[in-house]
């Protein structure tokens, strides 16, 4: 399997846009490789969560910050659209999509895979590509009851350490979800070696995404 350096100290990538439809999809999709990210360049992150209110926008703050503490700037904003009706509110979406495309120039955009059989995570998906046509986009995964886990094609090898920690914070972070019976460390962490398996990950875990476009400098 080739590697590539997508980050290197103050290198072409510093300025990551990451996209929830809900609280946690963000910390669940690629929370690993926005810590380990952290660790090798001067990190530029905007955290959007769409459908977050009350408590669970409260829980999104907090989990954002604890998971962007070595960022060198971070801007977190929560939307509070109803969980589970996006296509029925897309106008509304689409506006707060408009409006991030008038003042930010992501180099990289992580958002929700278009496979995704949850109805607001393919939306989200599809506005992502519809706002931003000419940059970087990986798709993360997120692991639930319909079974829709595919095969990506972009991996992140993660230390141990920091798979670890994405799985303290994740169920630290969100106690409304305690009670869902996919909500634990094993889900977490057997997803992240799966795909260390799938990668050959020298550390044994992997985050995993899918890139639908990629331009190579020749």
């Amino acid at each position: 399997m080739h590697q590539l350096r997508l980050f290197d100290g103050d290198g072409p990538v510093r300025r990551v846009l990451a996209l929830g439809a809900h609280a946690d999809d963000i910390e669940i999709g690629c929370g690993a490789t926005i810590l380990a990210l952290q660790g090798t360049c001067r990190l530029d992150v905007t955290w959007v969560v769409f459908a977050a209110r009350a408590e669970r926008a409260a829980e999104a703050r907090a989990s954002a910050n604890a998971f962007l503490s070595g960022a060198e700037e971070r801007v977190i904003e929560c939307h509070s659209l109803r969980d589970g009706y996006f296509p029925y509110v897309g106008g509304e979406l689409k506006d707060i999509f408009e409006e991030m495309k008038r003042r930010l120039d992501p180099e990289l955009i992580l958002t929700h895979t278009r496979d995704d059989l949850h109805q607001d995570h393919r939306l989200v998906c599809e506005l992502t590509w519809n706002t931003w046509r000419d940059h970087l986009i990986l798709e993360y995964e997120i692991p639930k009851y319909d079974g829709d886990i595919g095969a990506p094609n972009v991996f992140a090898p993660i230390a141990e350490r920091l798979a670890k920690r994405k799985a303290n914070l994740i169920l630290k972070s969100f106690p409304t979800q305690r009670d869902k019976h996919w909500f634990d460390e094993e889900v977490f962490l057997g997803l992240m070696r799966l795909r260390g398996v799938e990668s050959h990950s020298p550390t044994g875990y992997a985050e995993a995404f899918t890139s639908r476009k990629l331009s190579l400098l020749t």
